[in-house]
């Protein structure tokens, strides 16, 4: 297994517990790392497999850090290309609580990934000994330029026979480079470009209804009310519009408040023709983690993916009904941890996945 990343990393800055930004700036605001790309590295290096992560940044001690984050957490960076265009992107997480969700603001206008072109990159290195290929629909909402780059990696993947997995991570402020066009439209216009050449689609309901344009029947996706029957539907429309697409996966998640959600996920295997849900009971039927408590649901998506893409190399855990549960069991122990990152281990994993949810101490 090696999996190669592409996309933007970002400084990430977040208040003290539940703050507000209003009422901690001026002040002290905790710093880490964080992007949809990047996340997905972290979470299959934590579990056991090999992954790389690519992306320009400029030539700054910002960028010293980050590698030295990297290889903290087991990731290859030998695929960071330092530059003097551009700079290190920023964004700005307010954690909601209760009935007050939780807000995102960026700053990351002019990054590197925003204007250094694809001729840029060496794409022979990039893929070197790579074994899978993961982007997200995060990178060409960033500029016209990102966009071109999404565009040049998925053709050199592709052309050298790596699968090519996206989660379409739908962001409404990000999708404005080409003036006159709704962000809806240019998201829809530039994904519906790229999806055929990809084997693994990972979305959630806001992304195939704005993405794509294809709802589930009886779903309400503001109201975080969901018809589990309605999503195989739209894996099946998707599916039929892109027949490119073996798997397709959409988590399910249930907002009661910011503070409490149910999580799960659906996987619809073309090829089988079938869709598996997970987590269920003893009986076979869906039952979401009731998740209470939240303390960071930022990067949850993120995780799923991750354990996704390592499940599904792996073969122990390369059936789809087991990837689907281990890839939810991942992505729900996300929810307990603070930033970005899930370094949630396989084994921590697997206690989840067989009913290991008391949160009993370890000793």
């Amino acid at each position: 297994m090696r999996v190669v990343t592409l996309g933007e990393v970002m400084i990430r800055m977040m208040p003290p517990g539940w703050e507000r930004l209003t009422k901690s700036l001026p002040g002290v605001l905790e710093s880490t790392f964080g992007g949809a790309e990047v996340n997905v590295a972290v979470s299959i290096a934590a579990q056991g497999g090999t992954a790389a992560y690519c992306s320009p940044l400029p030539d700054n001690p910002i960028t010293t850090a980050f590698e030295g984050e990297l290889r903290r957490y087991g990731v290859d960076d030998s695929l960071v290309m330092r530059g003097n265009d551009g700079r290190f992107g920023i964004y700005f997480v307010e954690n909601g609580a209760n009935q007050r969700g939780g807000s995102v603001t960026y700053d990351r206008a002019g990054s590197s990934i925003s204007v250094v072109p694809p001729d840029h990159y060496n794409w022979d290195q990039v893929f070197s000994g790579a074994t899978w290929f993961h982007i997200t629909g995060i990178t060409p909402s960033i500029s016209k330029t990102a966009a071109d780059v999404a565009r040049v990696s998925i053709d050199e993947a592709s052309r050298r026979g790596i699968p090519v997995s996206c989660d379409l991570n739908f962001r409404k402020k990000l999708w404005n480079w080409q003036p006159g066009t709704k962000p809806a439209a240019l998201a829809r216009q530039t994904m519906e470009s790229l999806l055929p050449q990809m084997q693994v689609l990972i979305a959630n309901e806001e992304d195939a209804d704005h993405v794509l344009g294809i709802r589930a029947a009886g779903t309400d996706v503001d109201a975080g009310v969901l018809d589990l029957h309605g999503y195989e539907d739209v894996a099946r429309q998707i599916t039929a519009k892109f027949p490119n697409l073996k798997r397709v996966a959409i988590t399910l998640r249930e907002s009661i408040s910011a503070s409490h959600n149910n999580w799960g996920a659906m996987l619809f295997d073309a090829e089988a023709n079938k869709a598996h849900f997970a987590p269920i009971d003893a009986e076979g039927h869906y039952t979401p983690y009731e998740i209470h408590n939240i303390v960071d649901r930022v990067g949850a998506g993120d995780a799923f993916a991750g354990g996704l893409v390592f499940a599904l190399q792996t073969p122990e855990l390369s059936d789809p009904a087991t990837a689907l549960a281990y890839a939810v069991a991942a992505s729900c122990l996300k929810h307990s941890i603070r930033g970005d990152f899930n370094d949630s281990t396989r084994a921590e994993i697997e206690a989840l996945m067989r009913g290991g949810g008391s949160g009993r101490v370890s000793r």
